[in-house]
């Protein structure tokens, strides 16, 4: 484990390395962009198609684009931000995109938002966007998180209806665990797929406003609100409602469970529409996570991809031709038709996906408010523990009491509060 470690971070090293070669050598009157991209779905060809339709739009602006993978993203972007940066990164919003801004690394762009009328059209996400009063972002595509389901699995069940209360949900995972079928895929594997479930028992249990205070690190995770949470969860696992040996699953081999019928249910973003095979898209379902708590505003997550412009950019008139063509309704639209996301842009025409469409709705109707999800609403440091916790936890749920304890000194010593 430790040599395969070791050969990741030295790839990740080395390809981190030619990236910023290829930078180095653009034109120096070019406008340089880098974006990271994953293997999953049609996310370089989309952002291609856009850059495309850029040139011919503005055929005085040369435009060098680099795609670097996600996890050599990750490692390279701070380095570039505050040494030699491209005109244009992509990123992410909230806690993400501030940790930059509050070092003086990001461009203000409260003037294109002012000036390209983005206030009205990315009202929604304008808050996700601003740091200190100022916008320091220009959003993208955002996803919706919810329930995947199979419908014919529901049927065999003997589940009637999509359930809208957390007893409905109990209920169905009862029935599903009794004909034979995992209720819950997960892919645990990869934290941030736990830090989802976090998430929206947190929200649904003690609301958006109490959730923030925690990202913050303003609560102590001894709290008993936050144990509330684990609890919950907890059920879940004592069930075994869950797939069995979700740790050894990441994503990309979770799909085959929804696909194959071996599990019925899975908490995920939209984006996962887009690796749902036609054979099965017609049986395929999605609803929002139930009510736990009446009482309590229904509250989403709806984390928002974005480009920045780096303070120290070389070239940020052509970086601001770039970001105000982007930003259009019809662009925006396309590339999160493109990405299997849903389009932030008000103005946009609403996702033909039958999916997808819930999932817009969703966070257009959403009165509670949106989160960013949980290790883009709190600085790194907390979340890589907190997610490194979520699967200890899920591995033995009898130690919520220790796991809640390590997590509580671990927010004094980062927060110092």
């Amino acid at each position: 484990m430790i040599a395969y470690r070791l050969r990741r971070l030295a790839h990740v090293s080395v390809a981190a390395s030619l990236v910023t070669a290829v930078l180095a050598c653009a034109a120096a009157d070019a406008a340089t962009l880098a974006v990271n991209v994953s293997a999953r779905g049609n996310q370089r060809s989309t952002w291609q198609d856009a850059f495309d339709k850029f040139k011919k739009a503005n055929p005085d602006v040369d435009l060098k684009v680099t795609y670097v993978a996600e996890e050599a993203y990750k490692v390279q972007l701070g380095g570039w931000l505050a040494t030699d940066p491209p005109d244009v990164v992509s990123w992410h919003d909230g806690e993400r995109m501030a940790y930059y801004a509050q070092r003086g690394l990001l461009e203000d762009l409260s003037p294109d938002w002012n000036k390209n009328g983005w206030s009205q059209q990315y009202a929604s996400v304008k808050e996700a966007s601003t740091y200190k009063g100022k916008q320091y972002a220009a959003p993208l595509g955002y996803d919706a998180y919810g329930f995947f389901y199979r419908k014919d699995l529901f049927e065999k069940a003997g589940i009637k209806g999509e359930p809208k209360t957390w007893e409905e949900f109990l209920d169905a995972c009862k029935k599903l665990k009794a004909s034979g079928v995992a209720p819950i895929a997960v892919a645990a594997r990869d934290s941030w797929t736990l830090a989802a479930w976090f998430d929206y028992l947190d929200l649904r249990i003690n609301g958006n406003a109490f959730h923030q205070k925690l990202m913050a690190g303003e609560i102590p995770y001894t709290d008993a609100r936050v144990k509330k949470v684990y609890t919950a969860w907890k059920t879940l696992i004592d069930e075994h409602y869950f797939i069995d040996n979700a740790l050894s699953y990441d994503l990309d081999s979770i799909a085959p469970f929804l696909v194959n019928g071996k599990a019925s249910m899975m908490l995920m973003g939209t984006f996962f529409s887009a690796s749902i095979p036609a054979s099965v898209k017609p049986e395929t379902g999605y609803f929002r996570f139930p009510v736990i708590d009446a009482n309590v505003p229904m509250a989403e997550d709806g984390p928002v991809n974005v480009l920045l412009i780096p303070a120290k950019a070389k070239n940020k008139a052509d970086a601001r031709k770039l970001l105000a063509f982007m930003e259009q309704p019809q662009i925006n639209a396309d590339l999160a038709k493109g990405w299997g996301t849903l389009p932030s842009n008000s103005q946009a025409a609403e996702p033909e996906d039958a999916i997808s469409k819930v999932g817009f709705q969703t966070l257009a109707n959403t009165k509670g408010g949106i989160a960013q999800f949980y290790d883009r609403d709190m600085t790194k440091e907390m979340a890589d523990e907190g997610m490194k916790a979520m699967q200890q936890f899920y591995s033995d749920p009898s130690q919520i009491d220790a796991l809640l304890v390590r997590l509580e000194a671990t927010r004094k010593r980062i927060y110092k509060k």
